[in-house]
């Protein structure tokens, strides 16, 4: 149906931020619509059954057309353009959408359990006709549609927002089920549990809030890059001849195509610095262009043709690998006095490594220095921004 409709109001050949938008609201159109459908006949259903877990799931879907509200709100209001007050875009704003519908997924749960809970020790009959299965049949068939395509498009385009309202429809589907199965087994079986299994879907929806909110704050907080993107900054960076290796790269997120990038870029210290200033100026714009984001890039000239600071810098790095496989080096430099060698150089370290700054920097030191007395070592500890996936 989203397909069928998209070609009446969306264009395909719009940029790909212009088709995420539009998906993004005409979700949340859908949702709307469908939630209020849902809360109408699930409603009427639970005044002709009297059952708590049937009126509860009604009202349960009123909140998430709330939610589906939310969510169009928070995609309208992410494409609005930079301002002097927010020179970063407001692209945040739809994680903000995310966490509000998580918000009321987990008040919606607490509110169901509060009444589940009451409903135990005071319970009501309940009858259950073919008219009130139908309709939750058909209830738990529309929310797994909406399911399908919130997961689909919030994939495709990266949309926590839209994510966090495929888990809520998934939590909608398998609580509609519960109260599915508890009307049949009063209908057919005679025994009441209307209220025991409002309280177990209630627990289940303050699960998927609880987990939708821890997801979608994550980047408000500064994760790091997924994996894939730092390989593919990598892969795109070190493709240019003039570049050595890089080291310091650093993500930032502002939101769904929003992402500025920094990183040192080590070159040939011998080679033309107009040049290669160039080169580094057409690597920016092929980020851009490739990750749709803004980059800025460093250059770190490097010797390369010095055997002997190649040979300390050797084994400056076998000392680090001695001590840990997760900590390395880069920005190594050689200053040779009469009495002593200082090595200059930076060593990266993973978060909660097992070593602290001053200890790590008296190891590597050590080390170094039972090799050749007359070295010394000036590092600089680095954290890698990166890591949280190796």
């Amino acid at each position: 149906m989203i397909r069928f409709i998209s070609k009446f109001f969306i264009k395909e050949n719009s940029s790909k931020e212009q088709l995420r938008s539009a998906y993004g609201m005409l979700c949340s159109v859908m949702g709307i619509a469908l939630n209020v459908f849902l809360f109408a006949i699930k409603f009427f259903a639970g005044i002709l059954s009297g059952a708590i877990s049937v009126t509860a799931d009604a009202f349960n879907n009123l909140s998430d057309s709330g939610s589906s509200l939310i969510t169009l709100m928070g995609f309208r209001l992410s494409q609005k353009k930079p301002d002097p007050a927010h020179p970063f875009g407001h692209g945040r704003i739809e994680y903000l959408s995310g966490i509000a519908v998580s918000v009321l997924i987990v008040i919606m749960g607490f509110e169901l359990l509060t009444s589940s809970v009451d409903k135990i020790f005071n319970p009501e009959a309940v009858e259950v006709s073919g008219l009130v299965i139908a309709i939750l049949v058909v209830s738990v068939a529309v929310k797994g549609y909406m399911y399908l395509y919130n997961r689909k498009y919030g994939k495709l385009y990266s949309s926590s927002a839209m994510l966090a309202t495929a888990t809520d429809c998934l939590s909608d589907a398998l609580s509609t089920t519960v109260v599915l199965v508890s009307m049949l087994i009063t209908r057919f079986a005679n025994v009441n549990i209307d209220a025991y299994c409002g309280c177990a879907v209630a627990v289940f929806i303050l699960y998927a809030g609880a987990k939708s909110a821890y997801e979608t704050v994550q980047p408000l907080l500064g994760q790091p890059p997924e994996k894939e993107t730092v390989e593919r900054i990598s892969e795109i960076v070190t493709g240019y001849d003039i570049v050595l290796g890089i080291h310091d790269l650093l993500v930032h997120d502002y939101g769904p195509g929003r992402m500025m990038i920094s990183l040192h870029a080590e070159v040939d210290s011998k080679g033309d610095i107009l040049a290669i200033h160039d080169e580094i100026d057409n690597i920016e714009k092929d980020l851009a262009e490739q990750l749709n984001c803004s980059a800025v890039i460093h250059m770190d000239p490097i010797v390369t043709d010095d055997e002997e600071m190649s040979e300390y810098k050797a084994l400056a790095k076998e000392v680090c690998s001695e001590i840990s496989s997760e900590i390395g080096i880069h920005d190594f430099r050689m200053v040779k006095g009469n009495t002593h060698t200082n090595l200059i150089f930076d060593v990266v370290v993973p978060f909660g490594f097992k070593l602290n700054d001053d200890e790590i920097r008296r190891e590597v030191n050590s080390r170094i220095r039972e090799n050749d007395s007359k070295l010394f070592t000036v590092i600089t500890i680095d954290k890698d921004y990166t890591d949280s996936h190796k």
